[in-house]
């Protein structure tokens, strides 16, 4: 797994951030200001995830749920108004899938965060180290490019060839991408 992904904080809201979205967020709580320092620190992102279930700010004994799917968010900017008081506006990177997730004991949700892409990079480093000369992907590889992902992990699955197909046919990158994914989670790739 990437240091990227690897105990990811966790920002679950009441909203939905998608890949190339704007998302302005007003932040109060220490657990979040203290995030945002880290994450501005050290020019990570942080996920944001749709509540499953809880509340956004923290309540006693209602702990906040995650979606399993959520989205990183990166920091184009930061205003402090006023002692206390952040104003960010973030902007959706990647989509990823929360392996596992816990919280600190300020409240803080951390979570381990898997890719598709990093699943296909593994592929592609153990077929270089076995027989360079025949990789089974042209390159260059891309592996921040949904369609490309999607396509090559689906050539490669061990799957019937008119689920492939079918995976083949399906024109949204991100929708076909979704289902290699799921794919790889039941049958305990990932």
């Amino acid at each position: 797994m990437s240091e990227l992904l690897a105990n990811l904080p966790l920002f679950p809201l009441g909203t939905v951030l998608f890949p190339g979205g704007l998302l302005p967020l007003k932040i109060f709580e220490a657990r979040y200001i203290d995030m945002v320092r880290a994450c501005l620190r050290d020019e990570k992102p942080f996920g944001v995830c749709l509540l499953q279930s809880g509340s956004e700010v923290a309540q006693p004994g209602g702990a906040a749920v995650p979606e399993a799917v959520g989205c990183l968010a990166e920091i184009l900017s930061c205003d402090v108004e006023q002692f206390g008081l952040m104003l960010i506006r973030t902007r959706g990177i990647q989509r990823f899938r929360l392996a596992e997730w816990y919280a600190q004991e300020d409240g803080l949700l951390l979570g381990h965060a898997m890719r598709s892409a990093e699943v296909l990079e593994r592929i592609i480093n153990t077929f270089a180290d076995r027989d360079p000369e025949n990789l089974p992907f042209l390159e260059p590889f891309d592996l921040t490019d949904a369609a490309w992902v999607s396509n090559r992990l689906g050539e490669i699955l061990p799957i019937p060839v008119r689920a492939r197909q079918k995976l083949m046919e399906i024109e949204d990158a991100a929708a076909r991408l979704d289902i290699v994914h799921h794919y790889m989670l039941q049958h305990e790739m990932l």
